[in-house]
């Protein structure tokens, strides 16, 4: 059937693709100005449901067409899924912003104030080395160094949620003519700022972004964000050293060990901290204010220590946190930008970093993160994008499961207010700091099924309360 277009040319009247399974449906049709073809709009229905598919199979091409292996590679709904990723014209950075704006737009899935903005990296073994990115570098998905291929993400997360913001592939030197000193070559940390950048350019509100080891130890990633005057909760190494005299400590481990512990009843300078898991079960935390040469709540970053023993630090549980939010009550926040945070709040904003690493084990196993079989950049950018798109739709689609507020995660377990939790007026008084409640709802029960739910929507929702789960944190009484 034909019509006119406003200037005088005529067009045929876009076709409708076959519809995906119930509210899956709904949500692809939210992309369908993005492709130009009815084959694209098809392809990208098919692969969606291929994805949310049990993971009996990997999700390779065939199995995504429910072919078989090898042979049903020549079928034509293999091949139409190969040329959907790699000949086709789409834009996956399109295709990203659209599924980003969809979270935004509902409450319930929108980022809030208390949130954090996580930066991570993740590897993944690759034979050979035709395929763009691939290299012998440390691998994250299996712990060791081996020959695979590394993405640098952004991702926001809260008490409540977890879902990607942007992906970007790591390059190793080796694939650069001039190595490292080629222009062209980006560090991970590089990466990760420019998604950081991003993420403000968007207008995304986050709390502070966090990030492991790689970018505490990183110069100038901390710089980058302190010249741009966006707050950080980053973690250090042990044995993180400066300049000192030799009759000074001068290493992280070494000021906690040297901090005051007489135990529970007597703890010095440590407060004592209350995490939450989402299975119901506590744990006993412990949080120092370091004081040193390098650290101080009046100097740009401050040292915050916690762990669940003060006395021997063990290492699988105890943390390192360099930050430049302010303390409540020092000078400095009087005269900073950043919005002052109490020794709760950072190890709090931390903590959410477990959400991206419980989840992307539910992610890779359930939805194909590295199951691809293609070599181009291109192709590999659009796959990674229709796997944040499969995991993004699992929170639409179960929206409903968020309750209306929830608690944080780490409490102060203390009877008498918080000294840190006060700041000074203009005058020199003090005054209560009123506790930060942007957190948004926590999942509650299982979603109910509707009749007509097709097996893939069903999916969905048992994919997103394996990742519900197994999350870190879930409300936390008071513990006041």
């Amino acid at each position: 059937m034909l019509q006119w277009r406003q200037g005088g040319s005529i067009m045929t009247r876009r076709q409708p693709a076959d519809p995906a399974p119930g509210p899956l449906e709904r949500y692809a049709a939210r992309f369908d100005d993005l492709f130009a073809t009815l084959a694209q709009r098809h392809a990208f229905r098919r692969y969606l449901e291929g994805l949310l598919l049990p993971t009996e199979r990997n999700k390779t091409l065939t199995a995504l067409a429910n072919t078989e292996p090898v042979l049903g590679a020549q079928r034509k709904e293999a091949q139409g899924l190969q040329w959907f990723l790699s000949e086709s014209n789409w834009i996956p950075e399109e295709i990203n912003r659209r599924r980003v704006e969809i979270m935004l737009e509902d409450p319930r899935t929108a980022p809030t104030a208390g949130s954090a903005l996580v930066v991570d990296e993740t590897g993944d073994r690759k034979d050979g080395k035709a395929t763009a990115h691939v290299g012998k570098q440390y691998l994250g998905g299996i712990g060791k160094i081996d020959n695979g291929v590394v993405s640098v993400s952004s991702a926001y997360a809260d008490e409540r949620l977890y879902y990607p913001i942007e992906v970007e592939p790591y390059t190793p030197a080796h694939h650069f003519e001039g190595g490292k000193a080629d222009p062209e070559f980006r560090t991970k940390p590089q990466i990760a700022l420019e998604l950081v950048e991003r993420a403000v350019e968007m207008g995304l509100p986050f709390r502070a972004v966090v990030g492991d080891i790689l970018y505490g130890e990183h110069r100038k990633f901390k710089e980058g964000l302190e010249e741009k005057g966006i707050p950080y909760v980053l973690s250090l190494k042990p044995s993180h050293a400066w300049w000192h005299p030799m009759e000074e400590v001068g290493w992280v481990e070494g000021v906690a060990q040297a901090a005051y512990w007489g135990g529970p009843d007597d703890p010095g300078e440590w407060v004592k901290l209350e995490r939450c898991f989402r299975d119901g079960h506590t744990e006993a935390w412990w949080a120092l204010e370091a004081e040193c040469r390098a650290f101080s709540v009046e100097k740009p970053r401050r040292l915050v220590v916690a762990s669940t023993d003060p006395a021997t630090l063990p290492s699988r549980t105890s943390w390192y946190l360099a930050t430049n939010l302010p303390a409540p009550g020092s000078s400095r926040a009087d005269h900073c930008d950043l919005e002052a945070a109490n020794l709760t709040e950072v190890v709090r904003l931390y903590a959410l970093r477990n959400w991206i690493e419980q989840s992307y084990k539910q992610v890779k196993n359930a939805l194909g993160w590295a199951h691809y079989q293609v070599r181009k950049d291109i192709s590999i950018r659009r796959h990674w994008q229709m796997v944040c798109c499969a995991f993004t739709f699992c929170w639409w689609e179960g929206s409903d499961l968020l309750e209306a507020e929830t608690s944080p995660g780490v409490t102060l377990q203390a009877k008498e207010p918080d000294p840190a939790s006060e700041t000074r007026t203009p005058e020199g008084g003090k005054k209560e700091r009123p506790s930060i409640q942007a957190f948004g709802p926590l999942v509650a029960t299982r979603a109910a099924k509707g009749e007509g739910m097709a097996g893939t929507i069903r999916d969905a929702h048992a994919l997103l309360e394996g990742v519900l789960g197994s999350a870190p944190t879930r409300g936390a009484k008071s513990a006041a």
